[in-house]
Order: structure tokens, then sequence, then C-alpha cells
């Protein structure tokens, strides 16, 4: 059974979308390669307090990682950058040439980054922290503007909140 939930944030209206229960999908308003309408099951005004409740905790600064269970669905190599993404460290940027150096193959950075754009658990696998070599913001499905405040959300230190600030 497949349903889901909006719910208001400070990125604006997220789709969480579960799969049996279990948390297989959260999505940004005009979220890029996001899912049909149709695949996201019926509406739900009920469930997801845990997910709720911990991304409420992150956006408030007091959570730093997820611990929600989660279904991925994707290609063999799509779930392997995933995989590298959920270590990244809160308030950490790795680029899209080390996650390919990390896969053993470091001419893999474009396919690297169209598996990263297609994570479908924006957030909860932090793709945001995944940048360009020289630092730089490059791609992002729900947005360069939500990427930039998300880091910056993230950033502890002062020349890390300039670097990503919106002003």
């Amino acid at each position: 059974m497949i349903e889901h939930f909006l719910m208001e944030s400070p990125l604006g209206t997220l789709t969480l979308v579960n799969t049996n229960g279990v948390l297989s999908g959260l999505y940004m308003p005009d979220h890029l390669r996001g899912p049909k309408a149709h695949s996201l099951g019926s509406r739900t005004t009920t469930g997801f307090d845990v997910v709720r409740s911990q991304l409420d905790e992150y956006f408030e600064r007091k959570r730093v990682h997820f611990e929600v269970p989660i279904l991925l669905h994707g290609t063999a190599f799509q779930q392997s950058v995933w995989k590298l993404l959920q270590p990244i460290p809160y308030g950490e940027t790795r680029s899209y040439g080390e996650l390919a150096d990390l896969l053993g193959n470091h001419l893999a950075i474009r396919a690297v980054g169209l598996a990263n754009g297609r994570n479908p658990v924006s957030i909860i696998i932090p793709c945001h922290r995944v940048v360009g070599s020289n630092g730089s913001l490059t791609g992002y499905a729900g947005g360069l503007e939500r990427k930039r405040r998300l880091l910056e959300l993230e950033a502890t230190d002062l020349t890390l909140q300039k670097q990503f600030s919106l002003s």
C-alpha cells in the first residue's frame, strides 16, 4: 500500500510517501524528476509521525541525523551512490568527484550526479551535501535555493554560513 502526506516546512510543502508503512519518498515543491501524482497513492492526514517529528527537529537545528526506516527503489548503481551519501556528516559536504573515487571510478562523476539527482528521500539521505569540485552549488532536484538553504541551516561555522547565504 502506498500513501502520502503533505507536510509544511521552511522549504515549502514536502510530500512524504510511504510504501507499506516505510518511508519511500520525500519530495519538495516542483521537485525535478519527482514522481507523478498517480504514483503517490492515496493522501492521508495521519501517520508519518516519526519522520514529521524528526524533520521538525532538523529544521529547528535539534537533529543532525535521521533514524527512520527507509525503502529505496533504484538501480544497483543508484543504491551504491545513495549508500555513500548517508554517512556524509551534518554540516559537511563532499564533491561528486570524491563520491566517484569512493566507488572506484573517477570517470563516473556524471553518473554519480545523475544518481544523486534521483535520490527519492531528499534531506533524509543528504544529497544536498554534494557540491561541485570547487565547492560550488550544482544541481539539486529541489532547486538550488533550497539546497543553499539546507547547507546554510547545517552550517555551524560563520564562514560556511556566509558561503551559502542567500543574502
